[in-house]
């Protein structure tokens, strides 16, 4: 995917702060520092599109990113990080079910994993929900550079099982590394057909 153009349009709250919804929309989501951040700024070939953070819990608003002047990306506050106050969490929760559930345009999420870990509770439930509402998601699990080759090929067969997803509907993602980045381009493509 050639990358002319990506910028920051706008963070907001709830949809009243929403950009327009005229073109297609593709949502990251995932818990606390899974990444999210990075994989925006190694699709689209930027080091700091996206901020990135050490401390879980950074993105607590809807970032919206619009690219090649076509199509956007929508960075979504992460979740399931312990140290947040419950209200923050409840307002989190508010944030990103009002984006998915409200959002005509949205074409795809992303779901971001980490491929180290087993999918969490959090994980599980925003899955369901997602299938529950009947919206596409690809899954993504990142920090593929930590294991070797075999040892991504077993995690990704585990976390399928756990997720009832096919093994190869699983894209293993490196920031690092860039690997992953063109099969996750591919499925995005695949998604939203008139993206370029």
């Amino acid at each position: 995917m050639k990358i002319t153009s990506a910028e920051f349009i706008k963070s907001a709250v709830d949809p009243s702060q929403y950009p327009d919804d005229l073109l297609p929309e593709v949502a990251f989501v995932g818990r606390s520092n899974v990444g999210k951040s990075s994989l925006i700024n190694t699709l689209v070939n930027r080091k700091r599109l996206a901020r990135t953070s050490n401390t879980p819990g950074r993105t607590q608003l809807v970032n919206f990113f619009l690219i090649n002047k076509e199509f956007s990306f929508v960075d979504l506050p992460g979740y399931g990080y312990a140290k947040v106050p419950v209200f923050v969490k409840r307002g989190w929760k508010e944030m990103v079910e009002g984006y998915l559930e409200g959002r005509k345009n949205l074409r795809l999420v992303v779901m971001i994993l980490d491929i180290r870990r087993d999918p969490s509770e959090n994980d599980e439930q925003l899955i369901q929900w997602l299938r529950g509402n009947n919206i596409e998601i690809v899954f993504v699990l990142t920090k593929a550079d930590k294991f070797s080759r075999g040892q991504v090929n077993i995690s990704r067969r585990k976390i399928g099982e756990h997720l009832g997803v096919p093994y190869d509907e699983l894209v293993p993602f490196s920031a690092r590394t860039r690997y992953g980045k063109d099969e996750l381009w591919k499925v995005i493509k695949d998604v939203c057909s008139y993206i370029p």
